[in-house]
């Protein structure tokens, strides 16, 4: 099983702060130990909504708001993606994180990463298919 660890976006990260060296040490080598483990796929800090955009799509019209975003709490800071066998496991390595937000309250989201099966008889097998191949490619990319 996938899951994405969503890391909430505040005032500070929102405002471009970025962590300092304590904080970037104690995250690499929380980063190194996931890692070590072999459940890190992927992690990354973001940058703040005000050097992004929102494409909105309603039917075939496109909208491109340019950030930043007024509402922080539903910002995201930075992710991580993790393969373990259950939520609980998830949910065990991000009770073990540097709290990113040192001397305040932080949040993470975790949630289940949608796999192939998850989409019943409507993911057809011509579309499996294609999304093997694909997977294949992102996978070595050359």
């Amino acid at each position: 099983m996938r899951f994405m660890v969503l890391v909430k976006a505040d005032a500070d990260s929102e405002s471009g702060a970025l962590p300092d060296e304590r904080l970037l040490n104690e995250m690499g080598m929380f980063n190194a130990e996931m890692e070590k483990a072999g459940i890190l796929l992927a992690g990354e800090g973001l940058l703040p909504s005000a050097k992004g955009a929102r494409v909105t799509v309603t039917d075939d019209k496109r909208v491109v708001t340019d950030g930043p975003f007024a509402e922080t709490k539903e910002l995201i800071a930075g992710f991580w993606i993790l393969q373990v066998e259950s939520l609980e496991e998830a949910v065990g390595w991000v009770r073990r994180a540097p709290n990113p937000r040192p001397g305040s309250k932080a949040e993470f989201e975790v949630r289940q990463v949608a796999e192939v099966d998850d989409f019943g008889d409507a993911f057809t097998p011509e579309a499996r298919a294609a999304e093997e191949r694909m997977r294949a490619r992102l996978a070595d990319p050359r």
